[in-house]
């Protein structure tokens, strides 16, 4: 549990910084200008993105693309929840869901890009090492027979 919480944490601080320095730059050369609720909104954006796609141990059972579509769907009733929440304290027009969304999904969908490549060759990684040991232990076990 601890080392999922410390994974967690790095996933975390990595996507939020990757997303902060991106709307850096891109407010320097488009003039935009950044206030301290969309930071605060990028991180709980990023914390929900981290979480989603770190539980995807819960859905082993499900195909690879169908686990992506539904932590995707699930990260987007969050973000819908999250921003309820923001509503009562300050006006969201449906422009305004809609540019979140769209902000969301260009991240999102890199970022578990990245994410599922660095699972997925981990996975192959450890697959490969198994076979290796199983033909190991396959060819000694003929020896000594």
């Amino acid at each position: 549990m601890k080392k999922y919480f410390s994974n967690l944490a790095l996933m975390i601080s990595i996507s939020y910084t990757m997303v902060s320095v991106s709307a850096t730059v891109c407010n320097i050369m488009l003039g935009g200008q950044t206030n301290n609720m969309n930071e605060l909104l990028m991180f709980a954006i990023c914390i929900i993105a981290s979480v989603v796609l770190s539980m995807h141990g819960l859905f082993d059972s499900v195909s690879p693309l169908l686990m992506m579509v539904i932590q995707y769907l699930v990260a987007c009733a969050l973000i819908a929840v999250l921003l309820l929440i923001i509503s009562r304290f300050d006006t969201i027009t449906p422009r305004g869901w809609f540019e979140l969304y769209r902000s969301f999904t260009i991240p999102y969908i890199i970022l578990a890009g990245i994410y599922y490549y660095s699972v997925f060759a981990d996975a192959r990684k450890k697959e490969s090492l198994i076979k290796d040991l199983q033909k190991q232990m396959g060819e000694s076990a003929g020896f000594k027979g």
